[in-house]
């Protein structure tokens, strides 16, 4: 952040404003991450590539540093159930209908040996910084609506029987 900038949030912050954002931004890091987990009373491990995991309603999430300098916060979430190949069709038009109608989180649909796995991401390039309330939103906007997805997907399981 430019000295100007620096400048100019110090003096709105003075003037006791109470849009004034409550920290200046900061480097995204792991650690950061962790604390507002912590700080949520959220139980998380780091697996062994140094990711932050952990299950929310079942569901595996991964909070992810991606980019050249790890400036990509990524929240990643994998449905806990699996769909047979032949609810494909089916399970592709909720992928594509959600991705349509909606902004978060991306989501997909991958082959894996269990059968058909579905993801959600919610990513958010944060290269010049990010503020402690920044990653909140990020991490609540990452949980949150992948969970509603995965919520949604429910009745597709029911369906096809899993």
């Amino acid at each position: 952040m430019s000295p100007r900038w620096r400048r100019a949030l110090e003096s709105v912050r003075r003037r006791g404003r109470a849009d004034a954002p409550a920290d200046l931004p900061g480097p995204l890091r792991a650690e950061r991450i962790g604390d507002e987990l912590v700080r949520r009373g959220y139980r998380f491990r780091t697996d062994d590539d140094g990711d932050l995991t952990g299950t929310w309603d079942g569901n595996r999430f991964w909070f992810l540093l991606l980019g050249e300098d790890a400036e990509i916060l990524q929240v990643r979430g994998r449905w806990a159930g699996t769909l047979p190949d032949t609810a494909r069709p089916a399970v592709l038009q909720a992928c594509n209908d959600w991705n349509r109608e909606r902004l978060w989180p991306k989501v997909y649909a991958r082959a894996e040996d269990e059968g058909l796995a579905l993801y959600g991401e919610v990513s958010v390039d944060l290269e010049h910084g990010v503020t402690d309330d920044q990653i909140a939103e990020t991490l609540s906007c990452g949980l949150v609506t992948t969970s509603q997805f995965f919520a949604s997907v429910a009745t597709l399981a029911d369906a096809a029987g899993s």
